[in-house]
């Protein structure tokens, strides 16, 4: 059974299997009546009867927050339980889950078992289930009236969501024993970003397995949004049937005619040199050879690139009006990591973006401080690339200008299949900038140093500087001098 928002039906292994009892456990302003209210309203669309019992909040109170969304909650029947309203006085059935003498003394507990025998749901929320636990006279008389009324309406072919405390769970833990599922709706203060930290987990969910762990969750105009954090396994597509050419004669010569389809690429230097500009010259040709191509963009604005591409003549305006090319800015501050993956899934799966480039790490990594390492969350994109046949790009900025070779200074050599490496250099008085491949996986490739130029025509790359020694220090040696 659907719960009406996609993510949490992934993570479900499809959603909630029908006829049981679910907690909806969080804290006020989780969004717990949102996710009751957009269950129920999935299910009219299924042609699924849906009832809603309120315990807390007004029906009026929850008719016009629905309004807010968007919502016509009309056809969503609602009896108001809540203090201070008047109980429908249709209740004279007999029950044998209670003794009579019991049920008498108890009004809000038979009038929910009397809606549910009367309007025969298919879905039912009751909002807030925590209520019921002030009603008993003690601890007992709750566990029994708990487990007494799960089984009736999972009996009642009705499957459930009971919205409740976190507190109140802690302290009664027979709830979650009676339950058939809990789901976890968690909202913590962020240490610096603009957006809160909202998430949802499973913590049990009976006759099925879930995905596990913390998954980030929006309250949109549209209701929750989740994004399952998903674990990528290696393999799929077998990389190599394509080699994507930089359009460089003597840069190709290098990587022994480009990179490989399919592949992970990491272009590495210090600030300044040229990584994005390098990175733009494989987008362009992917693009202009046919391919589709996206460049996401933590940092620099999409207007700046536009500009200096066009500056070095990259045909960046044909390309987008013919949807070759993609430029998407990203604000690392105001986005979650799985959030990120689901607008590259959405990407290459809607759009068979083929080709595509993070500028940059730095930027990402933003997105990874509180939510776990940043080695972790790449490693599952360029996972789920390399199984969709995509060419990845990963722009990573090193600190240090001149000195001891680093090619990452975070810890993800390894998940590259080839590294380029840019470099500044002192040569004879000037500056000047080289570049080499430190690594290709698939294949082989020069290992030399070129000179490497961004000119008013576009990136220009030089043969083998063979007459220096000591340019990977940042101090090249020569034996003869610039006169010689």
């Amino acid at each position: 059974m659907s719960t009406g928002v996609a993510g949490l039906d992934e993570i479900l292994n499809g959603g909630l299997i029908p006829c049981r009892t679910y907690l909806i456990v969080g804290a006020t302003g989780t969004g717990k009546t949102i996710l009751s209210l957009q269950w129920l309203l999935d299910g009219l669309q299924q042609g699924e009867r849906g009832l809603y019992i309120t315990l807390a909040e007004s029906a009026s109170d929850i008719r016009q927050n629905a309004r807010s969304l968007g919502w016509n909650i009309d056809d969503i029947e609602i009896i108001d339980l809540a203090p201070g309203r008047e109980m429908k006085d249709a209740i004279a059935s007999e029950y044998s889950v209670f003794p009579p003498s019991e049920v008498e003394r108890i009004p809000i507990w038979r009038a929910i078992y009397s809606a549910v025998e009367e309007k025969r749901p298919r879905r039912l929320a009751i909002d807030s289930a925590t209520q019921l636990r002030h009603l008993s006279s003690d601890e007992y008389q709750f566990r029994k009236h708990m487990l007494g009324m799960v089984r009736f309406l999972n009996e009642s072919q009705c499957t459930s969501l009971l919205t409740f405390e976190p507190t109140e769970l802690e302290r009664e833990t027979s709830v979650a024993l009676a339950v058939d599922g809990i789901i976890r709706l968690r909202r913590d203060i962020s240490r610096g970003r603009v957006i809160g930290l909202r998430s949802v987990q499973v913590e049990k969910f009976r006759g099925s397995d879930f995905i596990s762990g913390l998954h980030p969750l929006r309250i949109t105009s549209r209701g929750l949004v989740v994004f399952p954090h998903r674990i990528e396994s290696p393999g799929g597509t077998r990389p190599g049937s394509e080699t994507l050419s930089s359009g460089i004669r003597q840069l190709d010569e290098l990587l022994a005619g480009g990179l490989e389809s399919a592949t992970t690429t990491i272009i590495s230097g210090p600030t300044g040199i040229g990584k994005s500009t390098l990175g733009m010259q494989f987008l362009t040709q992917a693009a202009a050879s046919g391919k589709r191509t996206a460049l996401y963009t933590f940092e620099e604005s999409v207007e700046s690139i536009l500009a200096r591409s066009r500056g070095l003549g990259m045909p960046v305006d044909t390309l987008q009006e013919a949807g070759a090319l993609t430029i998407i800015g990203i604000d690392p501050m105001q986005l979650y990591p799985d959030e990120f993956l689901a607008v590259v899934r959405a990407g290459i799966e809607q759009q068979n973006h083929r080709v595509i480039m993070l500028d940059s790490l730095r930027g990402y990594q933003l997105a990874m401080e509180e939510f776990g390492t940043l080695v972790a969350h790449i490693q599952n994109l360029t996972h789920y690339c390399t199984q969709c046949g995509v060419t990845t790009l990963l722009i990573n900025e090193v600190e240090h200008v001149t000195g001891d070779l680093i090619p990452t200074e975070l810890g993800i050599s390894y998940l590259a299949d080839n590294i380029i490496l840019l470099r500044y250099a002192e040569s004879f008085g000037r500056i000047i900038r080289v570049v080499g491949c430190l690594k290709k996986r698939l294949s082989s490739y020069q290992p030399e140093l070129r000179q490497f130029r961004i000119t008013d025509e576009g990136i220009w790359v030089g043969d083998r500087l063979a007459n220096l020694q000591g340019l990977l220090t940042g101090v090249p040696m020569s034996e003869k001098s610039e006169h010689d």
